[in-house]
């Protein structure tokens, strides 16, 4: 496994080209990522997290505009999308109609447009990429399985498991250690918070109610 910087993010993508696996840091810990159109790559990825396929991958989309073009938007979902991305906020959309549903990502999709080195990766590589926690899922994962926070958790997780990531970008300790807050925004209805993490509860409701939007439940 590769160690790359931050300043290498163009080989990660020519790695993500090449149909491989690339570890990537967020604000809340290393994400396992995969071009989100190439089937064997995100195969890889649930087998290194010994992942059920009927857990679904994260979309990570480069742009809050990709969103009006792959999913039914809500106007919640516009008001959430203007207020909190790029950010830590994953969204539940419903796909157009007549939009292909990528298999690893799942209907309705989870959807999230980052900021800071992950979101750089994904503006680098033009396309979605679907992403995971290097950790074990559930329910493998034992007592002393935990998102990897730093490069070297990453490596060890690769050591453990032989996971096969081509790279690690280091970008030091991931120091938020929590999960993303979901928001599920069904199209024509009002958007529900489905499981706060690092995007305060208050934060999403700031988002919704300027426009006077619902508060969400």
């Amino acid at each position: 496994m590769d160690i790359l910087s931050p300043a290498q993010l163009p080989d990660a993508v020519r790695l993500l080209t090449a149909g491989l696996v690339v570890a990537v840091p967020s604000p809340r810990w290393y994400m396992l990522c995969a071009r989100a159109a190439d089937s064997a790559a995100t195969a890889a990825v649930f087998r290194a997290k010994q992942r059920p396929t009927a857990k679904p991958l994260l979309l990570l989309l480069d742009t809050p505009a990709s969103t009006e073009t792959l999913f039914n938007l809500s106007s919640d979902a516009r008001l959430l999308v203007r207020g909190l991305w790029p950010g830590d906020l994953a969204l539940r959309l419903s796909w157009k109609p007549g939009t292909e549903p990528i298999a690893a990502v799942g209907s309705p999709a989870l959807v999230g447009c980052p900021d800071g080195i992950l979101g750089q990766l994904v503006a680098l590589a033009g396309e979605p990429l679907a992403a995971a926690v290097c950790s074990i899922s559930t329910p493998a994962a034992g007592d002393a399985d935990h998102p990897a926070l730093t490069a070297s958790q990453v490596a060890a997780f690769q050591r453990t498991t032989g996971a096969g990531i081509a790279a690690v970008v280091d970008g030091g300790i991931c120091p938020h250690g929590r999960h993303m807050t979901i928001v599920d925004c069904p199209a024509g209805a009002a958007a529900r918070l489905e499981r706060e993490g690092t995007v305060h509860a208050r934060a999403v409701e700031a988002a919704l109610t300027p426009a006077g939007g619902p508060h969400v439940g």
